[in-house]
């Protein structure tokens, strides 16, 4: 017969339960694309749908809201999600000698 184990200071027939840590939801943030005077439209729309999954349409009605506003949401994403695509604005804007910006906020 096998020895009796013992675990702290546990009793045979004791039964501990381990918490499971509470676990809190992601903070989200929005990615805006900022305007600037220098950048083309059509390069504004052609980012929104390689970078942002947006439809032409779609990606077409935000750059003219960005145009007029100042700034569009793009989206709305996990911090590292946000960071990741506003960095990829970042460097396909400086690939193609644009000064756009990207930028994001906590919600």
């Amino acid at each position: 017969m096998p020895p009796k184990q013992v675990f702290d200071d546990m009793t045979e027939g004791d039964v501990r339960l381990k918490q499971k840590p509470k676990l809190e939801e992601p903070k989200l943030y929005r990615v805006f694309i900022l305007n600037d005077h220098y950048t083309t439209m059509d390069f504004v729309v052609q980012v929104l749908m390689d970078i942002f999954n947006k439809p032409a349409a779609e990606a077409t009605l935000l750059m003219m809201d960005v145009h007029k506003k100042g700034r569009g949401v793009c989206g709305v994403f996990t911090f590292d999600i946000a960071m990741t695509k506003v960095s990829q604005v970042h460097t396909l804007a400086r690939q193609y000698g644009f000064p756009l910006k990207c930028t994001y906020e906590e919600i």
